[in-house]
């Protein structure tokens, strides 16, 4: 059989590989995975609207490369994904650092220091285009050319210049931005983008900036301010369910869930954080972590629906990247999803958890309720459905009613019925789903509660046994607001 050599056109490959799916988040965040993957311990990303001629690189105080080393790791598909890595490596594909960057850029500049030596080496994907013969030329830049340069010098004398070792990844001429936008507003679209950049960042990595016992700690700066941590659990302030640990060719997979605090034991600021950008409906579901760094969060991968019940659930799951092939995670880790038997077990451990996620609002007024003997509202299960009426029995409406006369009365009945046909389910519910928050709560004020009570005890307010005021702290209106009605029975001396 008679064989070619067909290698492909660089141009037209390198142009076809910058539409590979990245955005400029997971960009970024794949050039920071080499850095933990070079075990720095310092990493800060720079940048500059530049006069509309934006900058940006990711510095890093790691093990840096030689010339042997750098050239290697500017080859496309530098690493085969079925080499064996280190429990630690980040990469996968050996692509992250040119198809991450220039999916966003079209120069790219890596110089990087070992051993007290610097090497720098540049791509040019106009320079590739230019070239007669096809060629993929790599510019290894003199002394010289780094001086000329208008980022580099400054870069490396703040970072690099004081250090054994360390890497600097630039990118200039940025063109990805802004396209599509108007040139008026290109300023503000790449500062709203590097804000959303922030934030992603502070997601993804936040095992390193705040780890778990025994991990070490890594920091990331933002032109020079501190990334904080978001941890999406709310871990101290969340409740943590049982978790769960099984084996998959050969491999530990770990299970942790988590049910997020209720809006009403946490502050309005702390609800809104941790309900993001696309709410708390959305944001349920799995969160894959590989190595600590989270892949792809907030999908139940079709195995139940988002609802509003379990809104509140969210389950880390923590993967080795032995198992990178069969969780099909992608080039840009951003994406992945869990083979058949894990996808088993996984829809094993849901069915013991997301009871617990939808007890947080079926549960939320059992104690209140279990404390009113005597309730304004009746919830009436039957024929599988619920029912909620006015209690007819309640002593205020005994009361009224035993002074009506019959067509008095019969009308009094009929305007209940009415009021109880009327109750707004779907609006009440979907109110109090979507925005638990906002849900405001009618309490009496101390007026009205002490007109109500002067008609419990009629004319002997001050002749009333202790049994009596206990027994009108389980009756509603008091027992909804039993610190109010407590209050007025000390002010008037009630012993209860």
């Amino acid at each position: 059989m008679k064989h070619i050599n067909l290698p492909p056109t660089p141009s037209s490959l390198v142009e076809s590989m910058r539409d590979i799916g990245y955005s400029i988040e997971t960009a970024i965040a794949d050039i920071i995975d080499n850095s933990i993957t070079a075990e720095a311990k310092y990493i800060d990303v720079r940048f500059s609207w530049n006069k509309n001629n934006p900058w940006l690189a990711v510095i890093d105080n790691g093990l840096g490369m030689d010339q042997e080393e750098l050239i290697a790791a500017m080859r496309f598909g530098s690493m085969s994904p079925l080499e064996v890595r280190t429990a630690e490596d980040m990469g996968r594909f050996g692509l992250g650092l040119k198809t991450a960057s220039f999916s966003q850029c079209r120069c790219l500049t890596v110089m990087s220091k070992k051993n007290n030596i610097t090497n720098c080496v540049q791509w040019d994907l106009d320079l590739i285009s230019a070239s007669e013969n096809n060629e993929w030329a790599l510019s290894l830049l003199s002394e010289d050319e780094i001086v000329s340069d208008s980022e580099l010098p400054f870069l490396a004398k703040e970072y690099l210049a004081s250090k054994i070792s360390g890497t600097i990844v630039l990118w200039k001429n940025i063109d990805r931005i802004n396209e599509g936008t108007p040139v008026k507003n290109h300023e503000s679209m790449f500062n709203q983008t590097i804000n959303n950049v922030r934030f992603h960042l502070e997601l993804v990595f936040h095992r390193f900036l705040s780890p778990d016992p025994g991990q070490s700690k890594i920091e990331i700066l933002f032109n020079k301010s501190q990334l904080n941590s978001f941890d999406p659990f709310n871990t101290s302030k969340a409740a943590e369910l049982h978790e769960e640990e099984f084996r998959f060719k050969g491999e530990c997979i770990h299970v942790q869930p988590y049910v997020l605090p209720h809006h009403n034991k946490v502050s309005k600021t702390e609800w809104k954080e941790y309900e993001g950008k696309a709410g708390y409906l959305h944001g349920q579901g799995f969160y894959v972590y590989r190595n600590r760094r989270l892949i792809v969060y907030a999908t139940w991968f079709r195995l139940i629906p988002k609802n509003e019940l379990t809104k509140l659930l969210r389950v880390r799951i923590d993967i080795p990247n032995s198992l990178d092939s069969l969780w099909r995670i992608d080039v840009k880790k951003s994406n992945a999803f869990p083979p058949s038997g894990v996808r088993d077990e996984l829809k094993r451990i849901i069915k013991k958890i997301e009871f617990a996620g939808k007890r947080v609002y079926k549960q939320r007024g059992q104690r209140v309720s279990s404390e009113i003997k005597t309730p304004a509202w009746e919830r009436i299960a039957k024929d599988n459905q619920l029912y909620y009426k006015i209690n007819n029995d309640h002593p205020l409406i005994e009361q009224h009613i035993d002074s009506l006369t019959e067509p008095q009365r019969e009308l009094f009945l009929n305007i209940i019925s009415t009021l109880e046909s009327a109750f707004p389910r779907d609006t009440f519910y979907n109110d109090i789903a979507t925005n638990p928050e906002q849900e405001i709560v009618n309490n009496l004020g101390r007026e009205q509660i002490e007109g109500i009570l002067k008609m419990f005890l009629g004319g002997s307010e001050k002749e009333v046994s202790k049994s009596k005021l206990q027994e009108i702290l389980l009756i509603d209106p008091f027992a909804s607001n039993r610190r109010l009605t407590e209050k007025i029975f000390k002010e008037r001396g009630y012993d209860f």
